[in-house]
């Protein structure tokens, strides 16, 4: 795991840019990595023999949603904590809410989790812990420290406080234990309805910290279970199952995000009032990302109003989205470790996660040629029927990459912005006296073009010069322009979805009104009659491929035999960037 955060280098007021973080990932990769501050914490607790020196991580989603980019960089640094101290890190389903909890969930997590390259320890869920839990919270009754309240969550919010005013007591803090414990078994039996009755913890309803006046522990719920079925009515408040899971389970170190950290006094008090196994919580600030949004309930917004297909849409920020799109794991891996960690939250820009994308896919995926915009080629001096095959370098990033062989006759595809019937001067395509290379095969010298009725150009022809095959040119000639193509007659056909970001604004979710009203329009372009080489034409879903000259592909999961779909996943270069500094 490289130790680094980049954010060091810029100003701390600053948003960092990727085109200036890529410009010091590679001095800074070169040089000695630094501990960050969990790593510190680990290393002086092995060193002081805490916990017998030993570090046991845990990751706990909530099964309401799909993992988004956020989850990802906390996937990456407790497996990769564990992992770099020989130790253990548990996956725990945070399932204490079955309203909004599914099985659907629960596997996706965690094919999302083996997908990105970890394995856990223990799979495990807080509602394992139901049982014991319910004894936590009757021991803190039976302690004089938690009691059963009748108030609305309306009258509980009025008594509460506020950060300069002290809250008030509730009218049932006083009841004895032994009625607080009859109370309670009888929520548990289902005698109440939902809301009608709340067990909170007896501790300061002047505390400073407004999480510990007397904070929820649980609440009423007639609400089937995903894994415990019918057999709850009552179910756990966040703090209370957290920390007391954590603690069951041995966790060494809970590392959460920042806004936890005014959790964890209460974790804390919980852990020392019950007397068991001393957990400990440590925060760092997640990184929210430019050109999205990272809350749940605003993907599932999306999700559920059409705005995308599903959480599996490649605009999405989810990791299933984002594999959809073609995004390897490893370099989301590589930009978890690239931003680092850090104490203050900070906005990534986009751009980073695509300079990662890029950078991998470039020494890992073979070239091919694909036309999206196609206009005829006619070869006029090549004969008719005529077809040769030529040896075309598979990636030249990668010296055991190989070859394929491409078909080649009198008629091609090329890309229609490849023709210029009146070019300016420094234009190094096809237009009538141009020559170029055509990749792989011969120069070609163009000659003009045909137009149907209404002034559209349908064909450009050209000849070329036998004596300049690839490989074994002896015509003498050096050209500035090369091109790629697709022979007609061998064509395969695909359709081609074009996406882009999201959303058209930096910050949605900051922005006046509807975070949905700054969708961007142009995030999905479908092109239907995309020709593609031949050998193409056996690619299978999630295959990767840069199509030359136009930007990485994968092979999308709605193809089928009959019809290949592929996702754009980035561009070859960050065009975004350069499509809003022209505007």
């Amino acid at each position: 795991m490289q130790n680094f955060n980049l954010f060091k280098l810029i100003h701390p007021e600053k948003r960092a840019h990727p085109a200036y973080i890529c410009s010091k990932i590679h001095n800074t990769m070169s040089e000695e990595k630094s501990l960050n501050f969990l790593e510190e914490i680990i290393e002086n607790d092995i060193a002081a023999g805490t916990h017998g020196g030993r570090v046991h991580t845990r990751f706990p989603p909530e099964p309401n949603g799909y993992l988004h980019i956020g989850h990802a960089t906390s996937i990456c640094l407790n497996f990769g904590l564990a992992k770099k101290y020989n130790g253990k890190c548990n996956l725990r389903f945070d399932d204490t809410n079955p309203t909004t909890e599914e099985t659907e969930y629960v596997e996706s997590i965690k094919n999302d989790i083996r997908w990105l390259g970890f394995e856990w320890d223990n799979e495990l869920y807080a509602s394992d812990y139901f049982d014991k839990l319910y004894d936590f919270a009757v021991a803190l009754i039976q302690k004089g420290l938690a009691y059963v309240d009748d108030s609305t969550a309306e009258e509980i919010a009025a008594t509460k406080g506020s950060t300069i005013a002290p809250g008030s007591n509730s009218p049932y803090r006083s009841r004895s234990i032994e009625e607080n414990l009859l109370l309670f078994e009888e929520m548990r039996n289902g005698k109440y309805k939902d809301g009608e009755k709340t067990l909170r913890a007896k501790i300061d309803m002047a505390h400073p910290n407004l999480l510990l006046r007397d904070p929820l522990m649980y609440r009423i719920k007639h609400e089937h279970h995903h894994r415990t079925g019918g057999k709850w009515c009552i179910y756990p408040m966040y703090d209370f199952a957290h920390g007391q899971s954590d603690s069951i389970e041995e966790i060494t170190h809970s590392i959460c995000t920042l806004e936890f950290i005014h959790h964890r006094p209460l974790y804390n008090w919980f852990i020392e009032q019950l007397g068991i196994f001393p957990s400990r919580q440590y925060e760092f600030a997640r990184r929210n990302m430019t050109y999205t949004v990272m809350s749940k309930r605003k993907l599932l917004q999306l999700v559920n109003e059409n705005h995308v297909s599903g959480w599996d849409d490649p605009r999405m920020p989810t990791v299933s989205g984002m594999r959809r799109r073609g995004y390897p794991a490893e370099a989301i891996r590589n930009f978890c470790d690239t931003i680092g960690i850090a104490k203050r939250e900070n906005i990534v820009d986009v751009g980073l996660l695509e300079f990662c994308v890029r950078e991998h896919l470039n020494k890992t995926t073979n070239r091919v040629m694909a036309v999206l915009d196609p206009v005829k080629l006619v070869i006029t001096n090549y004969p008719e029927g005529q077809t040769e095959l030529f040896d075309a370098e598979n990636n030249p990033e990668d010296p055991n990459g190989g070859t394929r062989p491409i078909p080649f006759s009198r008629e091609l595809w090329i890309e229609r912005e490849d023709f210029l019937e009146e070019a300016p001067k420094k234009f190094f395509r096809l237009a009538p006296g141009n020559t170029v290379r055509l990749k792989s095969a011969y120069i070609v010298n163009c000659t003009g073009c045909i137009k149907d009725e209404s002034g559209k150009i349908t064909e450009v022809h050209a000849t070329y010069l036998p004596e300049s095959k690839s490989g074994n040119d002896t015509s003498g000639l050096t050209v500035k322009g090369t091109i790629h193509w697709v022979s007609i007659a061998h064509a395969a056909t695909a359709e081609v979805r074009l996406y882009d970001r999201l959303f058209r604004v930096e910050d949605p979710s900051n922005e006046d009104g509807d975070f949905k009203e700054y969708i961007n329009p142009d995030s999905k372009q479908i092109l239907s009659s995309v020709f593609i080489e031949p050998e193409l034409a056996k690619a299978t879903p999630g295959s990767r491929v840069q199509f030359m000259r136009k930007g990485y592909f994968c092979v999308d999961t709605d193809s089928t035999s009959n019809k290949l779909v592929f996702n754009r996943t980035v561009t070859l270069k960050d065009a975004w960037a350069k499509e809003q500094r022209r505007g």
